[in-house]
């Protein structure tokens, strides 16, 4: 990708500005996945989840040493993310992997991680 010229014309003065390149959803995706798997309390909680059909919020907090309202703001990173979903049955939120996201992170990951890292044998040793 070539970065573009940009003139900008600010009264009798020419400002050049070079127009900043930008991520791929790729990578906007990898780094959104990478981000909310970067604590361990929510790692455990994928844990957990991973092992269910499903799992209400009072199972995930009682499986974790930390307050209810730190679960909760795991919770919600991991939603945001796509990792999970919750789906709300009064009086209660039942979680559960969103498997089609777990799938795109994997994949994704995979594809990262499998990446080549260096062209020539000398580099880094």
């Amino acid at each position: 990708m070539q970065a573009k010229t940009l003139f900008v014309y600010l009264r009798t003065e020419i400002i050049i500005m070079e127009e900043k390149k930008e991520y791929t959803a790729k990578q906007e995706q990898l780094a959104r996945f990478a981000k909310a798997l970067g604590h361990p309390a929510r790692i455990a909680i994928l844990h957990f989840l991973a092992e269910q059909k499903t799992c209400y919020f009072g199972d995930i907090n009682e499986e974790l040493p930390i307050a209810k309202a730190t679960v909760s703001q795991h919770l919600k990173e991991l939603k945001d993310a796509g990792l999970i979903q919750g789906e709300v049955e009064p009086p209660k939120v039942k979680y559960c992997i969103n498997k089609e996201n777990w799938k795109l992170a994997q994949e994704i990951f995979r594809e990262f991680f499998g990446q080549c890292i260096c062209k020539s044998e000398g580099c880094c040793k």
